[in-house]
């Protein structure tokens, strides 16, 4: 991807030669990968093909055995997810990790909750401040509720997933890590979720999108990197590739 002179844009994020040993099994091989601003890349393979171990360790659940992760063209090393969240890489788990009894605005605060005082030394909750950011940040996303002050739990599939991108986006998230989004999803929902996406894009964010739908990833992806037993099998343009061949690097043949 360039800028408007042409020059090659430096990566947000750059993954080189991470592996992950788990005693004596080695689940990622030297696996190295690249995300730029406004780039979707996507992540294949089947089961046990090492997806989940290469976002926990970019993500800060793992600490990789060997390879290195930078950020900005700098080397980090995240102790937590919460290192990860706070240097701007955001993971969105298929559990969406919401809190079903709040609002859009209580979830986007969950944990992080802003306080005023009341009479002017008891502290409240901000609840004014909290659906403010809500409207601002599902405005955004371009995604819209009736009910601002309604439970995520009277809320769709593809509306939970707005919220959870959502609060992503409010933390200034660059990097987003979506993990299966579309999965048990109707195909409307698939397509508000895939809209979102590109809108992400458009602002600017590299994600990373885990998928076993090739539809969904052909909808959005820019370039996809197929993982097979640990090891990176072949990366490919979306716009030079096919079905046929990405089935093909998955399982070998």
């Amino acid at each position: 991807m360039n800028d408007l002179s042409g020059t090659p844009t430096a990566p947000l994020l750059e993954i080189r030669h991470l592996s992950k040993s788990f005693g004596a099994v080695q689940a990622l091989k030297e696996v190295s990968m690249t995300i730029r601003a406004g780039e979707v890349v996507a992540l294949a393979g089947d089961n046990g093909a090492g997806k989940t171990t290469l976002i926990k360790a970019v993500s800060g659940v793992y600490a990789p055995s060997g390879g290195e992760i930078l950020l900005d063209g700098q080397p980090v090393r995240f102790a937590s997810p919460q290192e990860a969240r706070d240097r701007g890489i955001e993971t969105i788990y298929q559990d969406l990790a919401l809190a079903d009894n709040l609002t859009i605005g209580g979830n986007i605060f969950l944990g992080r909750e802003p306080m005023r005082k009341a009479l002017g030394f008891l502290p409240v909750l901000d609840r004014r401040r909290m659906a403010e950011a809500a409207r601002e940040t599902m405005a955004r996303l371009d995604f819209h509720v009736s009910r601002m002050d309604a439970p995520v739990s009277n809320f769709s599939g593809g509306q939970r997933q707005a919220v959870a991108i959502g609060r992503a986006v409010y933390w200034n998230a660059r990097v987003l890590i979506m993990d299966e989004p579309t999965a048990a999803l109707g195909v409307p929902e698939q397509r508000k979720v895939i809209a979102l996406i590109h809108q992400l894009k458009a602002q600017g964010r590299g994600v990373i999108f885990i998928s076993h739908n090739l539809q969904d990833i052909f909808a959005v992806a820019d370039r996809i990197i197929v993982l097979r037993r640990g090891v990176e099998a072949g990366e490919r343009r979306i716009s030079e590739t096919s079905h046929e061949e990405v089935v093909r690097l998955m399982v070998g043949g």
